[in-house]
């Protein structure tokens, strides 16, 4: 799509500032933009980067007065926001994959599949599974017994449901998920020993979920490991058997939930966090990165640091570390002091 600068911000409602008339052909960042591409700036720290920009026009906060660019300007209320929609214009169309079976799958005969769907080649599809509609199953898809998959979701290659699981509609699994394997768990003797422990629940996820690429998700050991409506998995995930994520919840890359935790609704799991089994982190909280949390979080705290601790602790904390080697120092020099006005003791 071509688009000139005015019918943009026409099309956001806005003025604009600069040549109207300018094509963009395109969507960059602010720094890698060329001419016939728009970009935006979000985040203060890339202001100094509007003056060089070769971007023919930039969205920005309605309160800009950074340093002055040669591009044009529309002026919005969440630059961010407003850069996703100006996307979805540019973004080309999605694959047109063909609905029905390709010859290479593998359907049981009693599996029941909607209307216009699609099942990709090398698809496995085993007895009691049940299809909604228009879901797509891109390639080399496996489908457990009595897999359940709601309306318009989508599987990208090589994901596999295990079975029993159950996904409602709208949601999107990437490349190499694996939902409904066991979890992990053992009996150990006093030899140590371990035996396992049979997973017997399922997993059920809700709807509008979207789930990234090699995560995986384990089936409880009894009951159901549950992913509530809205959530927003990132790659690499672990999560095990029996635990609850709340809706709109979010957990960003690498991170891992143990057994039987509980996260709660508008979460936000920072990449690298690991979560001890059969704690709460309740609605609202922030994770930061790379935390480790080892005991219940509050309703909207912010935690950082392994263990986590408040934000704030954690930022007294590092001023603290900053300080160690001249901490150190001035106690090497106030013991020589204390030493030499020690008087020495006198064999009699």
């Amino acid at each position: 799509m071509n688009l000139t600068v005015a019918e943009i911000a026409s099309k956001l409602g806005l003025p604009f500032e600069g040549d109207g008339t300018a094509v963009v052909r395109g969507l960059a960042s602010v720094r890698e933009a060329e001419a016939g591409e728009i970009s935006f700036i979000a985040n203060p720290r890339y202001a100094a980067d509007a003056a060089a920009t070769r971007a023919t026009v930039l969205l920005v906060s309605k309160d800009w007065n950074k340093p002055s660019s040669a591009a044009a300007l529309i002026r919005v209320d969440d630059p961010d926001k407003a850069f996703a929609l100006v996307g979805q214009w540019f973004a080309p169309p999605p694959p047109a994959w063909p609905v029905g079976v390709h010859p290479t799958a593998v359907v049981a005969p009693d599996a029941q599949i909607g209307r216009d769907v699609v099942i990709g080649p090398q698809c496995v599809i085993e007895p009691g599974v049940v299809i909604g509609d228009r879901s797509v199953l891109v390639a080399q898809c496996y489908l457990g017994h009595g897999v359940t998959i709601g309306c318009d979701t989508k599987l990208y290659p090589q994901v596999s449901l295990r079975e029993r699981v159950q996904i409602g509609d709208r949601c999107i699994l990437h490349n190499g998920t694996v939902v409904g394997s066991d979890g992990f768990g053992y009996s150990v003797d006093a030899r140590g020993v371990r035996t396992k422990i049979p997973q017997l629940g399922i997993v059920v996820i809700g709807n509008d979920v979207e789930i990234g690429a090699n995560v995986t998700i384990d089936r409880a050991r009894f009951g159901k490991t549950r992913i509530g409506n809205g959530v927003k998995i990132d790659n690499l995930v672990q999560i095990a058997h029996n635990v609850v994520i709340g809706e709109h919840a979010v957990l960003v890359a690498q991170v891992g939930v143990a057994g039987s935790a509980e996260i709660g609704h508008h979460a936000i799991i920072a990449g690298q966090v690991g979560v001890a089994g059969h704690i709460v982190v309740g609605p609202g909280a922030v994770i930061g990165a790379q935390a480790g949390v080892h005991k219940d979080v509050p309703a909207r705290a912010m935690l950082i640091g392994s263990p986590a601790v408040p934000r704030e602790e954690f930022a007294r904390m590092t001023v603290h570390w900053t300080k160690l080697g001249d901490m150190k120092q001035r106690i090497i020099a106030l013991e020589k002091r204390l030493e030499a006005l020690t008087p020495k003791s006198t064999s009699p």
